[in-house]
């Protein structure tokens, strides 16, 4: 199923009505579902510059580990009773994680835009964050949606 540019219109009214958030899903091991609330937004594949719904991930939790074994997420943004959700493959470059073709050095430049995209702002104004984000260990993660959908059903 082709994704398309009015889905993913959808997907950054959304983003910018609450802020980015959004309810991610992985899988465990057992193959239920975790669930989490994370910020996400829109942005450019850093590589490709095709579309991907981007998030951060703070230090070693579960959701981290779950999409290093089974690497496809889902990602439920909501405003009032309005949804759109995207699943996709994801990919993960962080302390631990790399995306072949990305220079690890890259990653801070790459927390910051999805912070930006997410919360908004411009990615400079994240910079300050640098630090902080570092120590924390933050992951990024892009999603490559392959699946949108969304009430009413488009």
């Amino acid at each position: 199923m082709e994704v398309t540019a009015r889905q993913l219109d959808r997907v950054r009214e959304l983003v910018a009505r609450e802020s980015g958030l959004a309810v991610l899903t992985t899988l465990r091991e057992d193959g239920s579902a975790q669930a989490s609330v994370v910020n996400a937004g829109l942005l450019a594949h850093p590589l490709s510059g095709e579309p991907v719904i981007g998030f951060a991930i703070r230090g070693r939790r579960h959701k981290l580990l779950n999409l290093r074994a089974r690497p496809r997420a889902t990602i439920v943004l909501r405003s009032g009773w309005e949804w759109v959700a995207v699943e996709g493959k994801a990919e993960i470059a962080g302390p631990d994680d790399t995306i072949a073709g990305l220079d690890p050095a890259q990653v801070p430049q790459l927390l910051r835009e999805i912070y930006a995209a997410a919360v908004g702002g411009t990615a400079e104004d994240w910079a300050g964050m640098d630090q902080q984000v570092a120590e924390e260990h933050h992951s990024a993660v892009l999603v490559r949606p392959d699946r949108v959908y969304a009430n009413p059903s488009e």
